[in-house]
């Protein structure tokens, strides 16, 4: 069984554990599309920034369910999630969207335009 990812090194402002989410990343001629694995965060509790060609992704859980709880055996770990990214200038930052569903979060960054790919066309001569 895969093991979370904590965050290791710096100061951390929230108490408790913080975690390293997975993601996936794929390209479209579009696009690049991010689902980062987040359970336990709503779209309430998610935070997602863009500043200096970094991308930010945070998540908050709320531990409020777990408070009265004396865990037996656990295997799932709770905590925060909190991943960077470095975006290039092909990303049109302007555009970036962002959706939280059943604790995924999808990114959908769109490329500017010249980073799309394009058609040459072969002139006669």
């Amino acid at each position: 069984m895969k093991q979370k990812q904590e965050l290791a090194g710096g100061e951390h402002t929230r108490p408790g554990r913080t975690y390293v989410p997975e993601v996936d990343i794929c390209e479209t001629a579009d696009s690049l599309w991010l689902w980062a694995d987040m359970p336990g965060v709503d779209q309430h509790s998610v935070d997602v920034n863009l500043a200096d060609g970094v991308l930010s992704i945070e998540g908050r859980v709320s531990l409020q369910e777990y408070e009265n709880l004396s865990p037996v055996y656990t295997e799932y770990n709770i905590g925060n999630y909190l991943r960077r990214f470095t975006v290039t200038a092909d990303i049109d930052a302007d555009h970036i969207k962002a959706r939280m569903n059943n604790g995924v979060l999808e990114l959908e960054l769109p490329k500017s335009a010249r980073a799309k790919p394009r058609r040459i066309n072969i002139a006669t001569s």
